[in-house]
């Protein structure tokens, strides 16, 4: 299993675990992957790594779970991921 397998898994299993919503990042065609990693380092409070794996399923996948929790929480971060030019969802 490759490691960006492995991060799909771990990002799926979060994402079903939890009971709250999900902040999801989807793909599109003018951001770079430096923007996008620094935003999510930024805004999710994810590490370097992290931020790459997610950039990567994104990319490759199209979207990608970034944050799950209470709305409350959810809603400043999407509105922060879409400031900052990317898109993003709470589903």
């Amino acid at each position: 299993m490759s490691t960006q397998e492995k991060v799909e898994e771990l990002v799926l299993t979060e994402t079903q675990a939890s009971n709250g919503y999900h902040l999801v990042l989807y793909n599109d065609d003018f951001n770079t992957f430096d923007h996008v990693i620094y935003t999510l380092i930024k805004v999710c409070e994810h590490s370097a790594e992290q931020a790459e794996q997610c950039s990567l399923i994104v990319h490759y996948k199209g979207k990608c779970t970034v944050k799950s929790g209470e709305i409350e929480d959810l809603k400043p971060r999407c509105q922060a991921l879409l400031d900052a030019g990317l898109s993003a969802k709470i589903n």
